[in-house]
Formats: C-alpha cells, sequence, structure tokens
C-alpha cells in the first residue's frame, strides 16, 4: 500500500472502529456473527489466496493454524490480534462473549506450538497463556485497537484466555511442522 493510502486509511480505519465496536457488543453481533463471519472470512480467504481478511479492514488479524486438541487434526481460524510492541500477537478467547471457551484455546493449551498466517505470510509460533499479573496491561493494549472489547469478557461470566504468541523459526510438533 502506498504511502498516501495508508494516511487515508488509518484515520478512516480509526473511525470506523469506534462507530463499529459498540455494535460488535450488541446481542444480534454476538448471536449473529459466529454463524456469519466465519463463513464471509473463508470466502475473503479463498478469493484472495489467503492475503486478504474481510476482519483486516478494520484490524490487524491472522489465521491461526493449530493442532486440534483431541483429533489431532489441523485447524484453522481466523482472529484479531493485537501486537504487543515486541514483535509478538496478543489473541483473545472471546468467542463472541459467549459462556465456553473456543476450541482454539484448548488446541492451544495442549499443543502450543502451531503457525500464524498474516497477509498471506505464514510462520511458526509458540503460544503461552498470559498470566494474571500481565492480564490487565495485554487488555489495556487490545483495548487500544478495539475500544470495549473487554466487555466479552465480562459479559461471559469467565475468564477469557489471553494468548502471546512468540515468533519461532521451528518446532518438532504442530501443525506447521510438516507443511
Amino acid at each position: 500500500m502506498s504511502e498516501i493510502a495508508q494516511r487515508i486509511a488509518r484515520p478512516l480505519r480509526r473511525v470506523l472502529r469506534l462507530l463499529l465496536a459498540p455494535l460488535t457488543r450488541t446481542r444480534l453481533f454476538r448471536a449473529a456473527g459466529p454463524r456469519l463471519l466465519p463463513p464471509v472470512e473463508r470466502v475473503f480467504a479463498a478469493l484472495s489466496g489467503g492475503r486478504v481478511q474481510l476482519s483486516a479492514v478494520l484490524v490487524p488479524s491472522l489465521i491461526l493454524h493449530t493442532t486440534g486438541a483431541k483429533s489431532g487434526l489441523t485447524r484453522d481460524v481466523p482472529l484479531m490480534y493485537t501486537p504487543d510492541g515486541q514483535g509478538r500477537a496478543i489473541v483473545a478467547g472471546t468467542n463472541f462473549a459467549g459462556e465456553r471457551h473456543p476450541a482454539w484455546t484448548t488446541n492451544l493449551l495442549a499443543h502450543p506450538d502451531a503457525a500464524i498466517t498474516v497477509r498471506g505470510n505464514q510462520m511458526l509460533v509458540h503460544a503461552t497463556l498470559i498470566p494474571d499479573d500481565e492480564r490487565d496491561s495485554a487488555w489495556a493494549r487490545i483495548e487500544s485497537q478495539w475500544p470495549g472489547y473487554r466487555a466479552y469478557e465480562r459479559e461471559s461470566h469467565r475468564t477469557v484466555r489471553l494468548f502471546r504468541l512468540q515468533p519461532v523459526r521451528s518446532h518438532t510438533t504442530g501443525p506447521a511442522a510438516t507443511e
């Protein structure tokens, strides 16, 4: 993207986030989002060869490639992420404020070596659960990107799992090790 386009896109994204963030916390969005967004994301990914995610129009987004905790099969899920300022990504298992943790978080707990695809580029990562003493600062960073996002945690009545994804050169297990 050219420098001029980026200068135009940044403020536009900021305004769109401020307008759309409250809508994403509505009951309608929490009910419809889990059903509608994944198929739409898959269509965008298929049409663009994995380089474009619909959610990436508003926030940094990635495809997380995990190993199923029970099945051992590779599982892919599009997620919003927040850069932590040290070359790592923070992802939050909000599950649209659902009562249960999303499956991908269970997969990461069982198999922390995974891969991510960002703008069509795949890299290996190692996931670690963010410890309790770092959760508030992680949430503050996430909410600086998407205002009010922590409301999903309050509304779900559970502690949302937050993970830090650290890029690595290689690992011996996980979905990307065989690719």
